[in-house]
């Protein structure tokens, strides 16, 4: 089918979820990109303007696929290995200020979208930082259809943490190993390693 938004079914089932009636956004921040867009901000993140063919073949393992917020976060697949289930590869969320973040999984990612907030902070903690704060308009109706689809539920704060950690646990040290055969001498890899955990 030519209009099938991408090769992974999970992606998909939540494209049509936010194509849906009133089109609502439903968790803040999160904004669909045609899928593998080449123009996501890779190259600019990995200071890699002007090499961009020279290292084609290990953008090409990176498959950006939505906004992680409003100010140019993005997530993307990381194809680390052969596997055929793209589901379950780890999702890089590329931040606007150089952070990094590693998911287990687009149903993990799934989860941390229904806290609806771009920075995974407690719906608590945001609500004290600002009373007046409000939930993206499909919320409630994303986390439903989360219930519904995959019988997911919104983490705990604790959970939150726990599934940020065991990302970077498991591959950030390679994913940053990764990068650095490839990326700009300017990129500071070593505190990446801390940050993510891999270190």
């Amino acid at each position: 089918m030519t209009d099938t938004y991408s090769p992974v079914p999970e992606l998909n089932l939540l494209k049509e979820f936010s194509d849906g009636p009133g089109e609502d956004a439903f968790s803040h921040g999160f904004e669909f990109y045609e899928y593998d867009r080449p123009d996501a901000g890779l190259v600019e993140w990995l200071c890699l303007e002007g090499r961009e063919e020279e290292v084609r073949g290990h953008l090409d393992q990176l498959t950006p696929f939505a906004q992680a917020t409003d100010s140019g976060s993005f997530y993307a697949l990381w194809h680390c290995d052969d596997r055929t289930d793209f589901a379950t590869l780890p999702v890089i969320r590329f931040g606007d200020e150089g952070d990094l973040d590693i998911i287990e999984g687009l149903r993990n990612l799934f989860r941390l979208l229904a806290i609806d907030d771009e920075s995974f902070t407690s719906w608590d903690e945001e609500r004290e930082a600002d009373p007046d704060e409000e939930h993206s308009p499909g919320h409630e109706a994303y986390v439903a259809w989360l219930k519904e689809t995959f019988g997911l539920t919104p983490p705990t704060e604790p959970e939150a943490d726990e599934i940020l950690e065991s990302g970077g646990k498991k591959y950030g040290a390679r994913f940053v190993d990764w990068l650095e055969e490839f990326g700009s001498q300017e990129i500071d890899f070593d505190s990446w390693r801390k940050e993510i955990g891999g270190s």
